[in-house]
């Protein structure tokens, strides 16, 4: 057991003198008995000598002093406690075509602002980090807890470069994994099941993206590897079907919400295609993801403990007080 306030715990010297000065008592209640016989002795209300009773109900004030004295040092203890724990990997497009104005007022701004309303309404059980793609894929933030730190990760995001959803895919399930996934290119492209490629489950990726593709390494191809993990993908459309044009290093592009495809990887991977002007989207997937259930040792401040105890016992010494003296000590 550890305390937040350490210092509390220097009111424990007065313990000392609250027992020096009850013996001090006790014994001139002894003295005058002496004296006095039984006109000075301690007894109950019914005339019954209290003999040891007496010190019953100081002894159980005096534990209940040290006990609210350590309360206010506020004591910490390790409680195991059940949670259920799951990653989510936000993986954000950020190619060129983010720059579009078809959701105002970017659809890079959109992605965002779903992302941090995802973000805050997450449990601290939940671990969650995020992935940057265009050309190729980063891991801007690996799996963390840390709100802050996923919120940060996704500030620093700014369109560039093309749009390769497979990329996405695969730095996302490297992400989860803890390490970069090799791909054996053979079974890719007959459809069959990766050979590197193990269980990990208790995850989901948020892939937000407008779905434009522009490499050639097949999205949903990469879906079914997800699905072979475990991972289930949730892409969130962001985007309008009319499209808009972009300006891309002096040339005008256009660009148009591919939902289709971005359904089609949902579908392989298990997971389910949301737009984002859906509000309630995100929180759609976090119900959906296979959380497992852990019991994980946290720190917990356990002061109401002690006070509650403390209470008690200051309660029991007056009861008792009441029925043995006729008063409270």
């Amino acid at each position: 057991m550890t305390f937040l306030a350490p210092g509390a715990l220097a009111f424990l010297l007065l313990v000392p003198v609250l027992v020096v000065g009850y013996v001090w008592i006790a014994r001139r209640r002894t003295a005058n008995e002496h004296e006095l016989g039984t006109m000075a002795r301690s007894a109950t209300r019914s005339g019954k000598p209290l003999g040891w009773r007496r010190h019953v109900p100081p002894a159980l004030f005096l534990v209940g002093v040290v006990v609210l004295i350590v309360g206010l040092a506020r004591p910490e203890a390790t409680v195991d406690l059940p949670e259920r724990q799951g990653t989510v990997i936000l993986a954000f497009d950020v190619s060129s075509s983010m720059k579009a104005k078809d959701l105002k007022p970017t659809r890079m701004a959109a992605a965002k602002k779903a992302a941090r309303a995802f973000v805050a309404d997450q449990p601290s059980s939940i671990r969650m980090g995020v992935v940057a793609f265009s050309d190729a894929g980063y891991v801007v933030q690996a799996p963390s807890r840390s709100h802050d730190e996923v919120l940060a990760a996704i500030d620093r995001l700014s369109p560039r470069g093309g749009t390769s959803l497979g990329r996405g895919i695969l730095t996302s399930l490297g992400a989860v994994a803890g390490e970069p996934l090799a791909l054996d290119r053979t079974a890719l492209d007959n459809g069959a099941r990766q050979p590197g490629v193990h269980f990990l489950g208790s995850a989901a990726v948020v892939l937000l993206s407008d779905g434009d593709n522009t490499a050639a390494l097949d999205p949903l191809a990469l879906a079914s590897v997800a699905s072979q993990a475990g991972v289930r993908i949730f892409p969130i459309g962001i985007g309008s079907p009319n499209g808009a044009v972009v300006d891309i290093d002096g040339f005008q592009v256009a660009t148009a919400l591919d939902a289709n495809l971005l359904r089609g990887v949902a579908k392989r991977s298990g997971g389910a295609y949301f737009s984002a002007g859906d509000a309630s989207a995100l929180r759609k997937v976090y119900d959906s993801i296979d959380l497992h259930l852990t019991v994980a040792g946290r720190k917990t401040e356990i002061t109401a403990l002690f006070a509650g105890a403390g209470l008690l016992l200051f309660l029991a010494a007056a009861a008792l007080s009441m029925r043995w003296y006729g008063r409270v000590i």
